[in-house]
């Protein structure tokens, strides 16, 4: 274990190993990096949990002031910050492990929610905690109401912030309304800048013609320039609009949207497993791209996409590529059950959720739908902030949820 200090912060750094495949005593073993942060005051304050948004992000490198909701977190919290397995300084999943992709396709059915789950457990008994508190944000979320399912004897208490993901719902489903969501956003967001339809088929157009090129030296394609939609999920679409006001041939314009694809070569996971974390049993099979809606040639609207993934993204990501073949596996792989609808009725942990009420990720309805069936469940539906509020409210939803968790507020 590394110690050291950072401006206003103890830091602790803690390596553990943990099998492959938790359900095999003879498992290779990988490491998981986790980082405890605390203030000075709070050295011995109980655990708390982050389960960071993916899959296949890294935890936030923490800072005084980063994540924003860190420093209030600190007055009643140790916080741990883990690297989800593959990712950060936990033992990476690289390009070169593709080569055979079989194989990696076999490794990676141990990296969903329930083998991070597992990796959790392993690290609460070597710190030696009864208990420790969670926050999910996101894909944290569906982490944490995994956790729920399989260990509720290990959580004090459990914070969901735009993540409390569709139990027992067909991956299909989950798709349908994540595009029914994203049309209602594109909507919304021509509504407020009309000029940015004008400055989107120009950028259209110029894909069409292959004139856009981006830095690393691949041509965007149209299809790639409407993922640029995911970001109507964590604002009002100020970003998009600033974007398409230049023009798409220039390098300003090329750099900028190389920024903001959502799918790229530095968390392949992300790409790689997205699919697999809607899919509470089954085989995904490439629903986004199944149960795309129709484009309709008699209209002229247009519809941007989100958190969708396509088989093409393999094809046009350089960064990607390498993990075609994988994921053309995991596609067909069975997953299991993911939750446990029996053991969420009866859940007796505190819990408490911010829903945000258009987040085109984690759809309102099918939160509401989960949180009833947790009878301890305290929601709370909010327009006020969109997907990203833990980070975008400074502490105002991390305040209101720890407030909600322990009855201080209805």
């Amino acid at each position: 274990m590394a110690t050291h200090p950072i401006r206003g912060l103890d830091l602790k750094e803690h390596e553990f190993k943990v099998p492959l495949d938790h359900s095999r005593s003879e498992s290779e073993e990988i490491t998981v990096f986790v980082r405890e942060v605390a203030s000075p005051d709070s050295a011995e304050a109980p655990p708390l949990l982050f389960l960071q948004g993916g899959p296949g992000h890294e935890s936030p490198r923490p800072t005084l002031s980063n994540p924003p909701w860190l420093r209030r977190a600190l007055k009643d919290f140790r916080v741990f910050f883990l690297d989800q397995r593959g990712t950060g300084r936990s033992t990476p999943i690289e390009a070169s492990d593709a080569v055979d992709p079989a194989s990696l396709g076999s490794r990676l059915t141990h990296f969903r929610a329930d083998a991070i789950v597992d990796d959790a457990e392993c690290i609460r008994r070597a710190l030696g905690f009864e208990q420790w508190s969670l926050l999910g944000q996101s894909f944290g979320g569906f982490v944490a109401l995994c956790y729920l399912s399989r260990h509720p004897e290990s959580i004090r208490e459990a914070m969901f912030t735009g993540g409390l993901p569709p139990v027992g719902h067909e991956i299909d489903q989950i798709y349908e309304a994540t595009f029914a969501a994203m049309e209602r956003k594109s909507k919304a967001f021509f509504r407020r800048f009309p000029s940015a339809r004008v400055g989107l088929d120009r950028a259209l157009q110029a894909c069409t013609a292959g004139d856009v090129v981006l830095p690393s030296g691949e041509l965007l394609s149209a299809r790639r320039l409407l993922t640029i939609g995911h970001l109507l999920g964590f604002s009002g679409g100020e970003q998009i609009h600033y974007l398409l006001e230049r023009a798409p041939t220039s390098a300003s314009f090329a750099h900028d949207i190389a920024a903001l694809l959502p799918f790229d070569g530095r968390n392949p996971l992300y790409a790689v497993l997205h699919e697999s974390c809607y899919a509470d049993g089954g085989a995904t099979r490439w629903a986004a791209e199944r149960v795309r809606p129709p484009l309709h040639e008699d209209t002229d609207e247009i519809t941007f996409t989100g958190e969708h993934l396509f088989r093409w993204h393999f094809d046009e990501e350089p960064g990607l590529r390498p993990f075609r073949d994988t994921a053309l596996v995991l596609a067909e792989h069975e997953w299991p059950r993911l939750y446990d609808p029996g053991v969420l009725s009866r859940c007796e942990v505190p819990c408490a959720a911010s829903i945000y009420g258009d987040d085109p990720f984690v759809i309102r309805e099918f939160s509401e739908e989960t949180a009833r069936l947790i009878p301890t469940m305290r929601p709370w539906l909010t327009n006020e902030y969109e997907h990203g509020g833990l980070r975008t409210s400074g502490d105002r939803v991390f305040d209101r949820l720890l407030d909600l968790v322990r009855e201080r507020v209805d």
